[in-house]
């Protein structure tokens, strides 16, 4: 007769990187450790809400300025996306009132195949923006590379910025620190999936975008002056 074999349980144990302190003291001080983490994380948050609140304002009640800046969103198929069709809404809408004589359209053309200020400059030009009233930027690769080339190779020095929402307060810091004098309009959208993304992804952009006011980096390209919105505010005026 076989003897019986004898079964030892396995115990799994959670092998943690970390073990959470012995004593009550050692516990306090790491949850004090853990507090301040989260603040030194939601701080450059802080700072973008701070700039950028004050000078959000409604459609109806933007200051007028020379030039109105809308930021690149996406495109779908060659045609602006839904996102970046409402700003480019809002930028014709305050032309035609007169609260802006210069449409600066600012986004990627980084490749051949994807063009996103010409396909901004199409549209607005469907919805009667006269085209020697819009001036292109094809290197606004993010928001600081917009703000800081509106300011050092366009020269513009006031201007009325045009994103959503969950994006109008960290545009408006990251211009206001470029050295432009600015408002925003945050365009209304649809709760979907793009646009909890797009909050979220507020919170991590906030971060470099602290940095990037702080150090005032050259725009991934730069280039020379260019005198398009010059030329647009001089043919406004005649």
């Amino acid at each position: 007769m076989d003897s019986a074999v004898p079964v030892r349980k396995a115990r799994l144990r959670l092998k943690l990187p970390w073990r959470l302190p012995a004593t009550r003291g050692g516990r306090r001080r790491a949850l004090w450790v853990l507090m301040g983490a989260c603040v030194l994380a939601l701080l450059p948050a802080t700072w973008v809400y701070a700039a950028g609140a004050p000078r959000v304002r409604a459609m109806a009640d933007v200051p007028s300025a020379p030039v109105a800046m809308v930021f690149g969103a996406g495109l779908w198929e060659g045609e602006p996306s839904p996102y970046l069709a409402h700003r480019l809404d809002a930028a014709a809408e305050l032309y035609r009132a007169g609260r802006v004589r210069v449409i600066l359209v600012t986004g990627d053309n980084s490749r051949e195949d994807y063009d996103e200020p010409d396909a901004m400059r199409a549209y607005l030009t469907r919805r009667g923006v006269p085209d020697d009233r819009i001036v292109s930027d094809f290197a606004g690769f993010d928001t600081w590379d917009s703000c800081a080339r509106a300011e050092r190779v366009f020269g513009v020095k006031r201007a009325v910025l045009i994103t959503q929402g969950f994006h109008i307060r960290r545009a408006l810091a990251l211009c206001e620190a470029a050295g432009i004098d600015s408002y925003g309009v945050g365009v209304a959208a649809k709760h979907d999936v793009t646009w909890y993304a797009g909050g979220a992804r507020e919170v991590f952009a906030a971060g470099k975008a602290a940095l990037d006011a702080f150090v005032r980096p050259r725009p991934s390209f730069l280039g020379p002056h260019e005198p398009g919105v010059e030329r647009a505010l001089a043919a406004a005026r005649g």
